[in-house]
């Protein structure tokens, strides 16, 4: 059958309309970077903009909401924020009906702990504080990280506290604690088989012994710990399996529920894995377990 002339011409114009409809309705979700400390942050070196944590909000669609949140922390080594682990994933949690929050946490070697994890804590701090604002349930906020991300995500998962009822900053009065991880090829020891660059960012060069025991979260996990779900690959050369290893097995003896998937192959850093057949399988994995928590919503919703 042949297209008149008229109807070609315009078949590429509506597919034109209709790509960029679909981009707008992509972007309209993004709002604009909420500066987590808005008269400073606590141990800022400066005002430039690495010196500035902040959230930016992607809110689910009121159709198909669930009243969940995640905070997003991209990886990095600690060094630098990996832009494919942010954005993407805010947009992915979106079309689950989960509100995402990409964080910008402040990096080394510039800054050393507890700096990222102030801001972690802040983050989630101020999504609970606002969650009526944002239509958030505050008792479905959680966090996800990738590798150095990772590692952020479940030391606030294993260094969390209930707030500081006596403070008068009405943010620092509400719980920092996650109710549920999501560590995708996470760092999570700062010892052997971590990643030698995450450690010296975030610890310094020369770290104490009760340092590092500290923050090698495997060793900190706890009954208390936020029911968790992990991603990794037995191939990774950056971070090693163990990792995820060490964390599900401390997760397992203090009784706390998890679920961990490792994939066979596949390099370090693949994000959304939008190009691979078989690790981007996890991002369907992951909203199964997050509909098992009441986070995300049901598969005939979407």
């Amino acid at each position: 059958m042949k297209l008149s002339k008229s109807f070609a011409f315009v078949l590429p114009a509506i597919f034109f309309l209709l790509l960029v409809s679909y981009s707008t309705m992509a972007l309209a979700n993004a709002g604009e970077p909420i500066v987590l400390w808005p008269g400073g942050a606590p141990g800022a070196l400066g005002q430039h903009p690495e010196d500035v944590p902040t959230i930016t909000p992607f809110i689910a669609d009121k159709k198909v909401a669930t009243g969940a949140a995640i905070v997003i922390c991209p990886g990095g080594g600690y060094a630098h924020l990996a832009d494919h682990e942010g954005r993407p994933v805010a947009e992915w949690l979106n079309t689950l009906g989960i509100s995402a929050f990409v964080l910008k946490y402040r990096l080394g070697p510039r800054y050393n702990h507890p700096t990222p994890l102030l801001d972690a804590s802040r983050a989630l701090r101020t999504v609970r504080s606002s969650a009526a604002e944002w239509g958030i349930d505050p008792t479905k906020i959680g966090i996800l990280g990738f590798s150095a991300g990772g590692h952020l995500a479940s030391t606030l998962g294993t260094h969390f506290d209930s707030g500081l009822p006596n403070s008068t900053d009405p943010v620092e009065r509400v719980s920092s604690r996650p109710d549920l991880l999501v560590l995708i090829y996470p760092v999570i020891s700062m010892r052997e088989l971590g990643h030698a660059g995450s450690r010296t960012n975030l610890l310094g060069s020369k770290p104490s012994a009760e340092l590092i025991a500290l923050l090698s979260n495997e060793e900190q996990v706890t009954k208390l710990t936020p029911p968790s779900f992990l991603i990794h690959t037995m191939t990774d050369e950056a971070v090693p399996v163990e990792n995820s290893m060490m964390f599900a097995a401390a997760l397992r003896r203090a009784g706390v529920p998890f679920e961990f998937h490792v994939y066979e192959r596949g390099s370090h850093g693949f994000g959304l894995a939008p190009k691979d057949p078989i690790l981007s399988t996890w991002p369907a994995r992951c909203a199964d377990w997050l509909r098992i928590h009441g986070f995300a919503a049901a598969a005939q919703e979407q």
